[in-house]
């Protein structure tokens, strides 16, 4: 009877031989089929995470969104509050009024001229439109398109509410329309919505610090001069945070090792 090729590998000396590792399928980490369809076990089912390893836990959806409402949320409520302590008029216009007098005045009017300037719409819209352009140009129409609809949302959300506040001014008891501020509104929304633009294509995120520095420094000469109350820039601010969050949110993703 000859001898078989199993006869042979097992009739030989098994004593010294190392046993082979063999790589076929069971010693795989996922399931294989046959018929190459989508295995159906959970385990076959995850997909690898970025560095390859599988079974990473995917984002939860939904979760991004329900904290923006959250803080558009609260945003709003407060706005709210501070609309009505002006109507009242309430206890908070007390130390509003006495932080307005403590300060104006203390840094000269040359300086904080020149600062509340930055919240005029002949300084602060052609940065926001040369942002624009270039989101545009670059593909990022939503973005883009969010952005111009901020900015064309202020006068018709800020001249309503002066209207009808009737709150006057600092320095000018028998003038009214001060509530909320214009310019904190116009320069918070054009450097702010600007800075989301151009994000995505520069290589550090400067952009978003420095909107939000020259937000701050035309609120700060707003107040100081004594062109508004700190409840007129606060209440400016709470109202186009949500503007900037929608855009923020449309706007394209910035890519590469600083996003």
């Amino acid at each position: 009877m000859s001898e078989t090729p199993r006869s042979r590998e097992t009739g030989g000396d098994t004593s010294t031989g190392l046993p082979q590792r063999r790589t076929g399928h069971a010693f795989a980490h996922t399931p294989h089929r046959s018929d190459s369809r989508t295995p159906q076990t959970p385990r076959g089912a995850r997909q690898p995470g970025p560095a390859g390893r599988p079974g990473t836990t995917p984002p939860v959806p939904g979760r991004p969104a329900t904290l923006l409402f959250a803080l558009c949320a609260l945003c709003a409520a407060l706005f709210a509050l501070i609309t009505w302590q002006v109507l009242v008029p309430g206890p908070l216009l007390t130390p509003d009024a006495g932080l307005s007098r403590a300060v104006v005045r203390t840094v000269p009017d040359s300086v904080t001229q020149r600062l509340s300037d930055l919240g005029n719409i002949p300084v602060a819209l052609p940065v926001l439109v040369l942002a624009v352009v270039l989101a545009a140009r670059r593909g990022d129409r939503r973005g883009a398109a969010a952005a111009a609809l901020a900015m064309a949302l202020v006068p018709a959300l800020v001249v309503p509410l002066k209207e009808w506040t009737a709150r006057p001014g600092p320095l000018e008891p028998w003038a009214s329309g001060y509530f909320p501020s214009g310019h904190t509104a116009t320069a918070y929304v054009a450097y702010g919505a600007a800075a989301l633009l151009v994000r995505p294509y520069t290589r550090r995120p400067w952009p978003l610090p420095l909107a939000a520095v020259l937000t701050a420094l035309t609120a700060t000469g707003l107040i100081l001069r004594g062109y508004h109350w700190p409840l007129d820039v606060l209440a400016s601010l709470l109202m186009c945070t949500p503007l900037l969050l929608g855009v923020r949110r449309l706007a394209a993703r910035p890519v590469g090792p600083s996003a």
